[in-house]
């Protein structure tokens, strides 16, 4: 049994590329092996994608050729470290003499590559920050490397999430930030949808339709943004005419610190990453 990947952490991130890396191809069920404590876990993953499943993390790590993704809690990471630390330094020593270490990649929100080194010395590590629309496969993910990481590295990293999304590389320092633009934002974006929604009801318009309609204009906004690759800015001064509706709304939301309040949404989710981070 040759297994390339190990997923170490079978919750809903775990699942997200794991499904994508399978129904893409880029590996196949049998080269898989995920590690999950939870029995009906365990069950649903065997029977939804046909892959190797284990209760011991330690096995799967051991066997893992190509990447291992780590997708457990931050808050048991220690534990983790702990229970990985004797096979993690027979890995260090078994690859060492062919010079084919795998790749460890980390989505362990303030968890920095230093403790991740030192917990897993000598092999090539990539911390990643994803956010939750992976699961739909279009997630944005920002990774940065480790010491002992290279360009082959680097590249495996970028075709694993780009199963589930884009992809950037940044510098260490920068993850917080994009812990608190990219990975909490989502949550801004739905706070947003539902009050657009609330605004279309307050405004006389069915609940059904209220969401159908603030949904698809944040979803074809974004859309519209994209590819065209203009600025925001430039977007909301086509749609806003002189003495207009949209202008009396742009004017409400300016009263209200509407963007004020995003900026120090994402500043305050980054401060608190670093404090975790600590």
């Amino acid at each position: 049994m040759t297994i390339k990947f190990a997923l170490i952490g079978g919750g809903v991130m775990g699942e997200a590329l794991l499904s994508r890396l399978i129904s893409r191809g880029t590996y196949q069920c049998s080269e898989v092996m995920v590690s999950e404590p939870l029995g009906s876990r365990q069950s649903y993953l065997e029977q939804q994608y046909q892959v190797h499943v284990t209760a011991d993390n330690r096995q799967a790590f051991i066997q893992a050729e190509e990447a291992i993704f780590l997708a457990v809690k931050p808050q048991v990471f220690s534990a983790i470290a702990q229970e990985l630390a004797e096979v993690s330094e027979i890995k260090s020593k078994s690859t060492d003499k062919n010079n084919t270490k795998p790749l460890l990649v980390s989505i362990l929100a303030g968890v920095p590559l230093k403790q991740l080194e030192g917990a897993f010395p000598r092999l090539p590590i990539i911390r990643a920050m994803p956010n939750t629309p992976a699961t739909v496969g279009a997630g944005m993910t920002a990774i940065c490397a480790g010491a002992y990481t290279k360009a082959n590295h680097q590249e495996l990293a970028k075709k694993l999430f780009q199963a589930v999304g884009e992809v950037v590389e940044v510098s260490e320092p920068l993850m917080d930030a994009v812990t608190g633009l990219s990975g909490s934002g989502p949550a801004y974006v739905a706070l947003m949808v539902e009050a657009l929604a609330d605004g279309g009801v307050a405004a006389g318009l069915p609940r059904v339709i209220a969401n159908q309609l603030a949904l698809q204009t944040v979803l074809g906004t974004a859309e519209l943004l994209n590819e065209s690759k203009i600025h925001p800015a430039e977007l909301k001064d086509r749609v806003t005419s002189p003495g207009g509706t949209t202008i009396a709304g742009i004017t409400q939301l300016e009263k209200a610190g509407f963007r004020s309040a995003l900026i120090e949404a994402v500043i305050a989710a980054t401060k608190r990453s670093q404090e975790l981070g600590k």
